[in-house]
């Protein structure tokens, strides 16, 4: 039986990056990924889009908090955590992934996302919805 997140709408989805449709960081970042994904293999969807999230059975506060991938296999990554695996998706961009098997690498990269997602609404102007 497939993972709950698979059961959207009858299709299997790729891997589903969940982020703030409200934070203009976290728009830069999507936007971006938009850019380097040009084979297609992610979906994007801001948090906000309540019907779309719901079927992904996430908690609210939780992604309110932090990206979060959800892999076709069920896996959710949050925060720091889905970027090497963000970067492994994206076939040009795979070898960046490297950094984060560094020792001592994850654990920065965690206090930096951690440090950034609990000020992205002062680092950046206000993004007004759309």
């Amino acid at each position: 039986m497939p993972p709950r997140a698979l059961q959207m709408r009858g299709e299997t989805p790729g891997p589903t990056l969940i982020y703030d449709g409200e934070c203009g960081l976290c728009r830069d970042a999507v936007e971006l990924l938009r850019r380097w994904d040009r084979e297609h293999v992610l979906r994007f969807v801001p948090f906000q889009d309540g019907a779309a999230v719901a079927r992904l059975g996430l908690a609210l506060p939780a992604l309110a908090a932090a990206m979060h991938l959800v892999l076709p296999d069920g896996r959710v990554l949050a925060g720091a955590d889905a970027a090497p695996e963000l970067l492994r998706l994206l076939p040009r961009k795979r070898w960046l992934a490297w950094w984060f098997r560094v020792p001592g690498a994850m654990p920065l990269a965690r206090r930096v996302y951690a440090w950034i997602a609990a000020r992205r609404r002062c680092l950046v102007r206000a993004v007004p919805p759309r």
